[in-house]
């Protein structure tokens, strides 16, 4: 038996191959053959499944340092690239057999003391790391086809399931509608990270692995594109077009970002007071502070200096009834409106046709401007950086002009649906405001009017501008005649039409979202 102690290394470049492979087995039956054929006496075997194509495997980094502090005389291993695919592990390699640590490759037998064994092994060496540049190099290759082609090369994120190979992602039943519930949840601005957490864990979200979506996990699928139908390349930022089916309209995903960026903020209760920091005083422009005396409520001057004097919350609340009550119609007024909207329907078609063409034109200039970045870039005149920056922006602009086109599809009925609640919602201003608990009071408040000025006890209320329109019309007195109310009219539901239009084509925030008075 011989006095000499080696080592064995034998590798996998992964753990499946490790799990399921038959590799590890015949590279350590290969060995023992060797070994027992030379008369070496093997004294303790490393396995390893990491790639070799990397720096940074902690069992052959172990194995070089047992050999430079001569724990062994040697090691053997079944072939140079189970040792190293990367050109500075086998330089470490060589300065051991430089200081004469044996190095045996069972499947090549090469005298690694001599120069030309040495340099038949550097070639192979050499070869072995060629040939993983060009296979990470053809994997890059069919990675960006198949992001080219919309297709996403990785496992789904939460919320989509894997279809195989060369197919798109699929919206999970479950997951997916849990997804587009913790967007909506967000973007609602009353719920945090923390808490929304908890809420849809209880509802059932998970991740991949079926645990729970932690804080960070909620906040990657908060900023990922992909559910809004881009592929986003992590190591790049850039983005390409999707095949798959989106979960969330982009107008949702702009929301949470905004709240992301801490540009919404989130929504938190106070104490409660009616007009709490909706008055300004008229006298200094500072919001004027809510406190109770007596058990009454007064709203006061922030300012002690100035002249204005306190005033009581139910004087500002009858100046307020007052202003809501010159938005109801009469009878003839309402019987008018409702006839001159039916009366719109085939305005709005035409103006509709006339919105989608101009936007399919602005659809079509953002394709020649994205196929002539693309030409550029090729051409050299643009480099990686500005193109993937300038990629990205057309990419997002042409996913909003596609939502502005879907919006216009179904405009028409919106819009008058959004023009017959405005004029619900102001003829019953007043009632509904009579009848509301105190948040959805603060609301009213918020929804029709814009300013409100305290000026010597006196609230001077300015309206939204759809409200202003109603409440600048016409008075006409009892038992005059209704001749200018036509045309007046007229002209209101056009405006109203033209507002409303705009509000939904462009999905501003409505004047109505989320209003639920009685």
């Amino acid at each position: 038996m011989s006095a000499k102690q080696y080592f064995s290394y034998i590798r996998v470049s992964t753990l499946k191959q490790g799990q399921t492979g038959t590799s590890l087995t015949e590279q350590q039956a290969a060995i023992e053959r060797y070994a027992a054929h030379w008369d070496l006496s093997v004294v303790k075997q490393f396995e390893e499944k990491e790639t070799a194509a990397k720096r940074g495997r902690p069992v052959f980094s172990q194995v070089l340092s047992l050999l430079t502090k001569r724990q062994a005389h040697g090691v053997i291993m079944h072939k140079i690239d189970r040792s190293a695919r990367n050109l500075k592990d086998w330089a470490d390699l060589g300065e051991l057999i430089d200081q004469g640590i044996e190095v045996h490759f069972v499947n090549e037998s090469l005298d690694l003391h001599s120069r030309g064994g040495r340099l038949s092994a550097d070639i192979q060496a050499v070869v072995a790391a060629d040939y993983i540049r060009n296979l990470r190099e053809e994997t890059k290759k069919g990675f960006y086809g198949r992001l080219k082609q919309g297709l996403y090369p990785m496992p789904a994120p939460i919320g989509y399931r894997d279809c195989g190979k060369g197919q798109p992602k699929a919206i999970d039943p479950v997951q997916g509608s849990l997804v587009k519930t913790a967007f909506e949840l967000y973007a609602s601005g009353t719920t945090g990270l923390n808490a929304l957490v908890e809420k849809m864990t209880e509802l059932g979200l998970r991740n991949r692995s079926g645990g729970k979506v932690t804080r960070n996990g909620l906040a990657t699928i908060f900023h990922n594109p992909f559910y809004i139908g881009l592929i986003r390349v992590g190591r790049t930022g850039e983005y390409f077009v999707g095949q798959h089916q989106p979960i969330i309209s982009k107008d949702l995903f702009d929301e949470v970002q905004q709240i992301l960026q801490g540009k919404g903020i989130l929504k938190k209760h106070h104490h409660n007071f009616l007009f709490r920091k909706q008055l300004q005083c008229g006298g200094c422009s500072k919001t004027l502070i809510a406190e109770t005396h007596k058990g009454w409520v007064y709203y006061r001057c922030q300012n002690r200096a100035c002249p204005e004097t306190a005033i009581r919350e139910e004087t500002v609340e009858k100046d307020l009834l007052e202003v809501l009550a010159t938005l109801q119609f009469d009878d003839y007024e309402n019987d008018y409106l409702r006839q001159e909207i039916g009366g719109k329907c085939q305005i709005i078609t035409e103006n509709k046709t006339a919105q989608v063409n101009a936007v399919k034109l602005q659809q079509d200039q953002l394709k020649q401007r994205l196929s002539k970045l693309t030409d550029g870039y090729l051409d050299g005149v643009i480099d990686q950086s500005d193109y993937i920056e300038k990629k990205n922006n057309l990419l997002l602009q042409e996913k909003e002009i596609t939502a502005k086109l879907e919006r216009l599809e179904r405009g028409d009925e919106q819009i008058i649906k959004e023009v017959e609640a405005f004029l619900e919602l102001a003829n019953n201003a007043c009632l509904s405001y009579k009848l509301a608990l105190l948040e959805e009071k603060r609301e009213m408040v918020q929804i029709v009017t814009s300013n409100r000025v305290v000026k010597q006890k006196m609230v001077l209320f300015k309206l939204n501008y759809p409200f202003q329109l109603l409440a600048d019309r016409p008075r006409v007195m009892d038992g005059s005649p209704y001749r200018a109310v036509p045309r007046t009219f007229a002209a209101l539901v056009e405006k109203l039409i033209a507002y409303f239009t705009e509000q939904v084509i462009t999905k501003k925030p409505s004047l109505l979202n989320e209003h639920t008075h009685p």
